[in-house]
């Protein structure tokens, strides 16, 4: 029997020692287990910084895009009509030139052809910019680019036909700047 407790003793003693190992083994690999976390946490707030600093970066970036495209818009908006103006300028001398000349001569057919050398000049730089002028006398009248002022009875006129301008209208690329105005052909009473 005394055998059998000393067995069952040391049985006991082995597995005391088996389970302190295994104990061991098991602290040893949560030990591990917890490094590998703490060294994957570290990795991951690394990345997470570098991730965060590149972001910041992009967006003072952005921020800089956006100051810098909205300076070109104003300067585009301040200056964008610069060549058309200077352009014009040169109209402008053309025309106190002409002044010049009338208040020199008595000849009302320099005068005249001067002033319509500078309006074809003028029109010429509005054409190049892309206004062109709205078509109105002799076609019908339409309300989208002629404004009607009044209505007039015409022998041989289509009624709602334009028959006189009195201000030219204007298009910019199409779109219209100003309408024409118009004086109409409307039916002719018939006299009875």
């Amino acid at each position: 029997m005394e055998t059998q407790e000393h067995d069952s003793s040391e049985n006991h003693a082995d597995q005391s020692d088996e389970a302190k190992h295994e104990e061991h083994k098991k602290k040893k690999k949560k030990d591990e287990i917890i490094e590998e976390l703490r060294k994957s946490i570290e990795e991951r707030d690394a990345e997470i910084k570098k991730l965060t600093e590149a972001m910041m970066y992009l967006q003072a970036d952005f921020e800089n895009f956006k100051k810098m495209k909205a300076k070109e818009k104003l300067e585009t908006l301040r200056y964008g009509n610069e060549m058309l103006i200077k352009e014009l300028l040169f109209v402008m001398d053309n025309l106190e030139r002409a002044l010049d000349h009338a208040s020199q001569t008595e000849d009302a057919k320099s005068i005249h052809d001067g002033v319509q050398i500078t309006l074809n000049e003028l029109l010429r730089v509005l054409e190049k910019s892309g206004v062109t002028r709205v078509e109105a006398i002799g076609k019908k009248f339409d309300p989208a680019i002629h404004e009607a002022l009044f209505q007039e009875e015409k022998d041989g006129v289509e009624p709602d036909t334009v028959i006189s301008e009195l201000e030219k209208g204007y298009l910019l690329h199409g779109r219209l700047l100003r309408p024409s105005r118009v004086i109409i052909a409307k039916h002719l009473k018939s006299s009875g």
